[in-house]
Order: C-alpha cells, then structure tokens, then sequence
C-alpha cells in the first residue's frame, strides 16, 4: 500500500462575490505555507471570481476578514 502523504491538507474555496464554497483542493503545507487565492469561475455569479481558501470544515460558507 501507498503511504498517505501527511503535508498534503485539503481545503476549500470560497467565493469573494457569493460567499459560496464551491471548489476544494489539495496543498502542500510545507511549499504554500500563505493562504490560497485564485480566479475561477463562480456558477452563482456566473462570472469569474477571486477565490480565497478556507478549511474543509467550516460550518459557514463566509470569507473571514484579513487583518491588514
């Protein structure tokens, strides 16, 4: 059997337009120790949209406040 690799976390994308979680995907911890941001498409929207990782289990689809 394959080990399971630990480094790897997943996480979800949410929406700065919807609020809507959306995509999920996989990141190296180690590599991209920084919050996640990238354009995709956003169906609720239908348009594109900035998407900002979030963990996989927040009870809430909100994209929490930076501070600055």
């Amino acid at each position: 059997m394959a080990k399971k690799n630990t480094k790897r976390k997943l996480v979800g994308l949410v929406s700065e337009l919807s609020g809507h979680r959306t995509y999920y995907t996989t990141k190296n911890t180690q590599n991209t120790p920084d919050k996640i941001e990238i354009k995709k498409y956003d169906p609720i929207a239908r348009k594109h949209a900035l998407y900002v990782e979030t963990k996989k289990n927040l009870g809430r689809n909100e994209v929490k406040a930076r501070k600055s």
